[in-house]
């Protein structure tokens, strides 16, 4: 039987929806110890806010590098499904991480990237995204075919069911408000990453 075809918004008709809230339907799903790489800034902030796990990385200080971390996760570990939360500025930064993916395509990946069209940390600044800029085309253009835009909260959860459920590479977009983060991760590098290493079974 095919696969049931992906329905995707439009970006300029998909609802504006609530980051923290995105993050907490996420993670209410998480059953089996998935890997969920949080990208830095808010992001990372409601991922940590949303209940800490193991399985979590927070990225501190360095823009774009959700989706390439999240990729060696689920390349190591086949096994397993991953989940990269970026932004769609740091995701501009490391647009070809997606051609990366889509040529490798490992079938337990699924981007989603929360579109507030700013960089909302450093001053609000806008991103090309507000321009036009379509980071859903982009990902289908580098050949990620299973890439939408959520329509509401209810689309956005289906999208994430078939993510844990069916062979990805996944591709999600939401677009999201400016409202503040809902809670601020500790800044430790070394407990982040050994509690992340110890959350895969790649340390004791």
């Amino acid at each position: 039987m095919p696969a049931k075809k992906i329905q995707s918004a439009g970006r300029d008709t998909a609802k504006v929806m609530n980051r923290s809230d995105l993050c907490r339907r996420l993670t209410a799903k998480l059953t089996h110890e998935e890997a969920v790489i949080g990208g830095i800034g808010n992001t990372h902030f409601d991922l940590w806010a949303s209940g800490q796990r193991p399985q979590n990385f927070y990225m501190l200080g360095s823009m774009g590098l959700a989706v390439p971390i999240a990729f060696g996760v689920a390349l190591a570990q086949p096994q397993r499904r991953v989940f990269s939360l970026e932004g769609d500025g740091s995701l501009l930064m490391q647009l070809g991480s997606l051609g990366t993916v889509a040529k490798y395509g490992p079938k337990n990946l699924a981007i989603i990237v929360f579109d507030n069209g700013i960089y909302q940390i450093t001053g609000a600044q806008p991103t090309l995204t507000s321009f036009g800029t379509d980071l859903v085309a982009i990902a289908k253009g580098a050949g990620l075919a299973q890439s939408a835009w959520a329509a509401d909260e209810a689309h956005y959860e289906e999208l994430i069911d078939a993510a844990l459920k069916r062979e990805g590479p996944w591709f999600i977009a939401a677009r999201t408000g400016t409202q503040p983060p809902a809670g601020l991760t500790e800044r430790d590098p070394a407990k982040i990453r050994g509690r992340f290493m110890q959350g895969l079974g790649a340390s004791k």
